[in-house]
């Protein structure tokens, strides 16, 4: 969000600062005024810095959270009262997002000094923070043997620390958090109430004393559990024996292992039936980053900054091994880990890119090591603690049911989370930071919309849900959901709809969903609409939609909607996902897509890329030449019913999906004929292309097209044949995997290059927006950008909402739930 201020009232002072004006002047000159903040301005320090700001100006008045945000009243000399609303912007608390400053004149009522009053509720609107990372202050709080709060796994102060998960109404105040059931002790009570200090006003403040405390609950134990810092200790004793032990952080618990443990990994794999998808890591310190992986400026701000995302970073050869000098946070010269593998291979299998996170709440710290503590692993698997396809775990008592036979233990504590949130992925593409799923540290943080919205409810797609409440200009999306193939998602779905429509304070009057019949969010939507409407939206126009408010566009003018993903509901029955699309938010127009050819077998075909890759030949005219990897790959009692299925169109909905011609090529090439998790295939494509030597990317393949469409014309075909049959002379050739791939990734930048040329010679648009998941991939984005800006277009590429499904409430919101000019 951006900061900008509006004054609203009526004052009349936005003049000089108080040094300008002479004392006589300013004696006489005394002006009182009601000023409302609004924006993050809960939980952020907010209050602490108005009275220390008042103070140093010599203002008297008061100053109250409420539910609008920030209200107060200040009287002094004007040139003191400008200056005063003024720095409440240019000098707010780093955690603060200041969207409004509303000033009103009041008659001057005299009175000596300023003091914080106690919150008002009311009806209203702010915004919460989201949860951040441990901040410096106490991170060397932390360490230090003479703080009172050294090794306190919940130290925090109002710069950093749980807020949007602990939060159970507005306004912020430690009442409605789940602080509520730990009194403050007298020493925190003191410091809660010393304006001087940082913990001033801190909601989550405590100490040993009176914060919350963790204990270690091990399977099959006998006894007391043990609390505290035995507690750690337990469970960093378990971690370096390699145990998996759930660990249970901000938004819920991680599944966390030794990263150099092969046995424990493996475990850990098996155990979640995680298949080959690779695993996020959690590494004590830069140095120890640094070696694991490579990192830019970008990417460098993006671990050590307060969000803390999982950062997908290129590995580096060998990655991590030899010499020993691997370290947590302090700790140096583990014993045991100098002769091995900081992460082993079966962390993140055959992919050259590694998920890596920075330690964000003291817990984490504490399990990493401090300086002087005994050896343990110094990098971290962390991976959401759920079984696979189920949300994360949250609830203590339910974690030691559902969690029951992957964890050996649980490291817990008493301080309840009231809404789930996962971890945010970032990736960096073309010196721009990517969101591939958009949760802790982002979430709940408002989208501004360039145009004003009914209150409503879009409840997202059926993969990597995310819903998305709003009213006027804001939208608040959830964090990260998960896969609706679950009843326990639908019931954590359900659940976190209401949190957070409590706490944006929006009562949805309408609710959008996909036009897919099948997607249970929009079944969902039909059984809880009440008698509200439910509006449905095409999935790619949503894709569209969702890129254009991001970058702030009213929908006045078109765009070139590029829309490439796997699976999407089209207009004509047929599973869509290769789109070019002419589009505002009232509607669109199939410019250009993929040429259709079937998916024999639906979910099959997506479960195991050889299938597409025969289909895609067939419909080629390409024979099934046993010398392919992709035929090779396929059975031959299968290939004889595939081909059957193919003759007779059984079960073969045609698909014009990008995503699955990124499969198809995939296996043609070698590189994945069968699949463990969603865009498997694709992902592998992606890093065998970047292996490729030379400069290939722009040479070789090219996709058959036609004519531009005319208005009122049957959209334009493009056709994967010509690329297929070069690919295919290619391996003939004895082509390796990786020029294959590089040169497919080519021909895809060149055809969106070349409809999009087309687009703009037929209807003058210059503006592309690149949307869906198949824009997660870094090397077709970088390159569709690049070439798209050197011919003048101007490029929207998702940088606030993750270009997969992830993003997709925000579109649907902006196509149906638009305020209409009457």
């Amino acid at each position: 969000m951006s900061r900008p201020v509006t004054d609203t009232g009526t004052g009349t002072g936005t003049g000089t600062d108080s040094a300008a004006a002479p004392p006589g002047e300013r004696r006489a000159s005394l002006e009182r005024r009601s000023v409302v903040v609004r924006g993050v301005v809960q939980g952020v320090g907010f209050r602490p810095f108005v009275y220390a700001l008042a103070g140093e100006l010599g203002l008297t008045g008061w100053v109250t959270n409420n539910a609008d945000g920030v209200e107060t009243e200040v009287e002094g000399a004007l040139p003191d009262v400008a200056a005063f609303c003024r720095r409440l912007t240019s000098d707010a608390p780093p955690l603060a997002v200041v969207e409004s400053v509303q000033l009103r004149t009041l008659p001057t009522a005299g009175g000596s000094g300023f003091t914080i009053r106690p919150s008002a509720g009311g009806s209203g609107r702010t915004l919460v923070s989201p949860d951040m990372a441990t901040c410096d202050d106490c991170l060397s709080e932390l360490a230090d043997p003479g703080d009172r709060r050294y090794r306190h796994p919940f130290i925090s102060c109002t710069h950093c620390g749980p807020r949007f998960t602990v939060v159970t109404g507005l306004p912020y105040d430690r009442a409605l958090t789940t602080m509520a059931g730990f009194p403050l002790c007298a020493d925190c009570a003191r410091e809660y109430a010393d304006p001087a200090d940082r913990r001033f006003h801190a909601q989550p403040v405590a100490c040993h004393a009176c914060g919350p405390r963790l204990t270690l609950v091990t399977r099959g134990a006998t006894g007391p559990r043990p609390t505290g810092e035995d507690a750690l200790a337990g469970a960093r004793r378990l971690l370096a024996a390699g145990a998996v032990v759930a660990v249970k952080g901000l938004g819920g618990y991680h599944l966390a292992c030794d990263a150099s443990d092969p046995a424990a990994v493996q475990t850990l794999r098996t155990r979640k039936n995680r298949g080959a998808k690779p695993f996020a890591v959690m590494a004590g310190s830069l140095e120890t980053v640094e070696r694991l992986v490579f990192t830019s400026p970008l990417e460098r701000d993006l671990l050590l900054g307060r969000r803390r995302p999982v950062v997908l970073l290129r590995r580096r050869d060998g990655s991590g091994s030899g010499a020993g000098s691997g370290s947590g946070s302090g700790s140096r010269g583990r014993a045991g880990y100098g002769s091995r593998s900081l992460v082993t291979d079966g962390v993140a299998p055959g992919s050259p890119d590694l998920g890596v996170l920075m330690p964000y709440t003291p817990v984490h710290h504490l399990l990493l090591g401090l300086p002087g503590d005994p050896a343990g692993p110094p990098v971290l698997v962390m991976t959401s603690g759920n079984r696979s396809g189920e949300p994360i775990v949250t609830d203590d008592e339910e974690a030691l049911v559902r969690l029951d036979g992957l964890a050996d233990a649980w490291l817990t504590h008493d301080r309840p989370v009231r809404v789930p949130c996962d971890d945010s992925v970032v990736r960096v593409c073309a010196r721009q930071e990517l969101p591939v799923r958009r949760s802790r540290g982002y979430a709940p943080l408002p989208v501004v919309l360039p145009v004003a919205v009914e209150p409503a409810l879009a409840v997202g797609g059926d993969l990597k849900n995310t819903f998305c409440v709003a009213e006027g200009r804001y939208a608040w999306l959830s964090a990260h959901v998960g896969d609706m193939d679950d009843l326990a998602t639908l019931t954590a779905f359900e659940s976190a709809v209401g949190q957070l429509s409590e706490l944006a304070s929006v009562t949805p009057r309408v609710l959008v969903a996909d036009r897919h019949p099948g997607y249970r969010s929009g079944q969902w939507a039909d059984r809880h609409a009440e008698g509200r409407p439910v509006r449905r939206v095409q999935h790619h126009h949503a894709h569209v939609a969702s890129a254009m408010a991001e970058h702030g566009l009213d929908g006045s003018a078109p765009v070139i909607g590029v829309a490439f993903d796997g699976t999407g509901y089209g207009d004509d029955g047929a599973v869509w996902g290769g789109e070019v699309l002419l589009a505002d938010y009232d509607g669109f127009r199939r410019f250009a897509h993929l040429a259709y050819v079937p998916l024999p077998g639906g979910d099959a075909a997506v479960r195991n890329p050889y299938r597409m890759a025969l289909s895609h030949l067939r419909a080629a005219g390409l024979p099934w030449s046993e010398e392919l990897p992709c035929v090779a790959a396929c059975p031959p009692a299968e290939r004889r019913l595939l081909e059957r299925q193919l003759d007779r169109g059984i079960n073969c909905v045609p698909t014009s999906s990008m995503g699955r011609l990124f499969d198809a090529v995939a296996s043609l090439a070698g590189v994945c004929h069968r699949v463990e998790y969603e865009a498997q295939a694709a992902m592998e494509l992606e890093h065998a292309a970047l292996t490729a030597a030379g400069d290939i990317r722009s040479s070789g393949y090219r996709f058959g097209l036609p004519a531009a469409p005319r208005p009122g014309e049957a959209p334009l075909p493009a056709d994967p044949a010509p690329v297929l049959a070069a690919a295919v002379e290619d391996l003939r050739a004895g082509a390796d995997a990786s020029t294959v791939a590089a040169r497919f990734h080519g021909a895809v930048v060149s055809l969106v290059h070349e409809v999009c040329r087309a687009a703009r010679d037929r209807t003058g648009l210059a503006t592309v927006a690149l949307t869906g998941g198949v824009f997660c991939n870094a090397l077709l984005t970088s390159g569709c950008a690049q070439r798209l800006e050197r011919d003048g277009f101007t490029v929207l590429r998702h940088r606030t909402v993750p270009p997969n499904d992830g993003g997709l409430a925000l579109g649907q919101l902006m196509v149906a739930a638009r305020t209409r000019p009457s």
